[in-house]
């Protein structure tokens, strides 16, 4: 059985993916500078929370967001585990530095941002119309590298998401991925990358804005 998309079926869709972004950049130029100013540039790393949950509707809006976000090939190697219980807390607690243990306890969500090792198996559903897993079988060294920097894209897109929803993050990687793996992901293909709290902080918890550099001290033009 013949199991290829036809091409007169590929080029319409290529077409009106074509037309999605031309009527995209109709409707939306650019956002509006309060907009960027809630997602990066007024946005705030958080380390306290207010009793406020983050509801499985919101989790499930949120992850609909950042599946959207690009990857190499489309692999989409992020993994997460959105961790809501005092139980997972705890289990989360066991690997982290002792200053950290608060953030997380008094989180609404934790997130655990992981990759899957043989996320290039799915490739066939990801990437369909042409079979690319011969450029990762039995090479692991690359198979990480990739998993590895694109979950953490994927991370970002989270991070980015939820600030977009009203939200508020707190990224931590102070913490063992190696308890973390053992807890959560024993006997699988997954590794943790980083953890994000999320919900409504509390800003009385604030410091200061640190610095930051200048254009000129690391950017260049070739």
């Amino acid at each position: 059985m013949n199991t290829e998309t036809p091409s007169s079926d590929i080029d319409a869709q290529r077409a009106s993916a074509q037309q999605d972004i031309r009527d995209l950049r109709q409707k939306i130029s650019q956002l509006d500078t309060a907009s960027i100013e809630m997602i990066l540039t007024g946005a705030r790393s958080h380390y306290a929370w207010k009793d406020v949950p983050v509801t499985e509707h919101q989790i499930r809006e949120l992850y609909n967001m950042v599946k959207m976000g690009s990857t190499s090939m489309n692999g989409c190697p992020a993994r997460f585990v959105f961790v809501t219980s005092d139980e997972g807390r705890e289990r989360i607690a066991k690997s982290l530095k002792p200053a950290n243990v608060p953030k997380v306890v008094g989180a609404p969500l934790t997130v655990i941002i992981a990759y899957d090792l043989d996320f290039w198996k799915h490739l066939p559903q990801l990437f369909p119309h042409e079979d690319r897993r011969h450029f990762f079988e039995g090479k692991d060294a690359y198979i990480a590298d990739t998993a590895y920097r694109n979950s953490t894209l994927q991370g970002a897109y989270l991070m980015i998401a939820a600030r977009a929803m009203g939200l508020d993050i707190g990224a931590l990687s102070g913490f063992s991925n190696e308890i973390i793996d053992e807890e959560f992901f024993k006997g699988t293909t997954l590794r943790s990358n980083f953890l994000c709290n999320i919900g409504v902080a509390d800003e009385r918890a604030l410091f200061q804005r640190l610095p930051r550099f200048d254009f000129d001290q690391v950017c260049t033009f070739a």
